[in-house]
């Protein structure tokens, strides 16, 4: 007997027809005499649809109520599943967050998984029940309801599979695994059927948005094996595990992010102590920082510009207007309409050239590279927001032979 986790992404449940096409791989699952427990995410487009409502009511709304609010989308997919699985006639029970265990941060609308206590899961599973659990959510130590941020049901299906000891964490979506680019724009991506944590944590960091960058954070530091599949077709997936001894590709996928906003300082005086100080007040208000340039320098300045998430743009000017104005720094610009391109292999580090492969494509594409940053294991580019989808292609194109 295995114990299995489940987990199932908005399309999967997006209505009736679909949610009992998961009740029934979920009941097969359990028919095998498998433990299983199910992590869902909110239906189709709720989560978008609350937001609007928010808006509608109080655009300024606390991240407090947000949370209240949006916590509600997993709880409606959780409960009607679980009614689809008893009219199947399974044993079954839908938890919300707390109720399975979880205990959060305070962050809201960005909280981060402190602890998960599965002492109810287990009872249930003792019971023989199939256990459906709300994604995404959990409780602070006020027990005030606290979600995630963007794709936190996978986070939380990771995390039930590393505190039970799980065999398998299968996370299903829309797609039928991981691919080279998205299939949905680029026709000729081709499916992976095994792809290391590093790659695919630096894929869906930069913008794949196929798994949740934490989900694979986690899963990594607790060596939990995740196969990535579609409810739809029920055929193999892909696999993302450690660096074994996988197909050596140079480029494992080409993803971009629309999600990114640059901001630039510019005539930042030249001494000791101003980065630190920069930076160091976005991150005491949970503002990640991506992409980092800093000039040269001219006259005793410089100019520093860095990406952030377009959802922070706004927070993120507020808090350093002041703190400009007050260094003496010339001025703070900012660009928000930009999308960040990146390539992404293990294969790259002993393979020169990638990077010039890169730019080729793209300066045939007539494309223009605004800033640029690499690693071991990915090359990332900030080019116009328009030009995108063009870029991925061009670069797709460069490095796979297209079919």
């Amino acid at each position: 007997m295995s114990l299995i986790v489940q987990k199932f992404g908005g399309s999967s449940v997006a209505n009736a027809e679909r949610v009992f096409n998961v009740a029934d791989i979920v009941t097969k699952t359990y028919a095998k005499g498998n433990d299983v427990v199910v992590v869902v995410s909110a239906q189709g487009d709720t989560t978008d649809d609350l937001i609007e409502k928010a808006k509608e009511i109080n655009p300024d709304a606390s991240k407090r109520e947000m949370d209240m609010l949006l916590s509600s989308g997993e709880q409606i997919s959780a409960s009607l599943l679980a009614m689809a699985i008893e009219k199947l006639g399974y044993p079954v029970i839908s938890l919300l967050g707390w109720q399975a265990g979880f205990q959060t941060t305070s962050a809201y609308g960005s909280a981060r998984i402190k602890r998960v206590l599965p002492e109810r899961i287990k009872k249930e599973i003792d019971k023989h029940r199939i256990v459906v659990v709300t994604g995404f959510q959990g409780v602070n130590r006020y027990d005030d309801m606290t979600t995630l941020g963007r794709g936190g049901s996978d986070t939380s299906a990771v995390a039930i599979a590393a505190v039970m000891h799980a065999d398998l964490c299968q996370i299903y979506t829309d797609v039928e695994g991981v691919y080279t680019a998205d299939p949905r724009k680029v026709p000729n991506a081709k499916k992976l059927s095994v792809i290391s944590y590093d790659e695919m944590l630096e894929l869906a960091t930069l913008g794949a948005q196929v798994l949740n960058n934490r989900s694979v954070e986690m899963a990594k530091k607790y060596n939990i094996e995740l196969e990535v599949l579609s409810s739809l077709t029920r055929v193999p997936g892909t696999i993302v595990k450690e660096a074994t001894k996988m197909e050596k590709m140079l480029i494992s996928g080409v993803a971009k992010d629309e999600n990114v906003s640059r901001i630039s300082i510019i005539g930042v005086p030249d001494r000791p102590g101003f980065a630190f100080r920069l930076f160091s007040k976005l991150a005491a208000k949970n503002i990640n920082v991506d992409i980092i340039l800093q000039s040269v320098g001219r006259n005793g300045t410089k100019d520093i510009s860095f990406t952030i998430s377009s959802d922070n743009l706004k927070e993120a000017m507020e808090i350093l207007q002041s703190y400009v104005e007050s260094t003496g720094a010339n001025y703070l610009d900012y660009n928000d309409n930009i999308a960040k391109v990146s390539v992404v292999g293990a294969g790259m580090e002993s393979h020169p050239g990638i990077a010039s492969d890169m730019f080729e494509a793209l300066f045939e594409a007539n494309i223009n590279i605004h800033m640029i940053s690499t690693s071991e294991i990915k090359i990332s580019v900030l080019i116009d927001r328009e030009d995108a989808d063009k870029a991925v292609s061009a670069i797709h194109n460069k490095f796979f032979d297209v079919e």
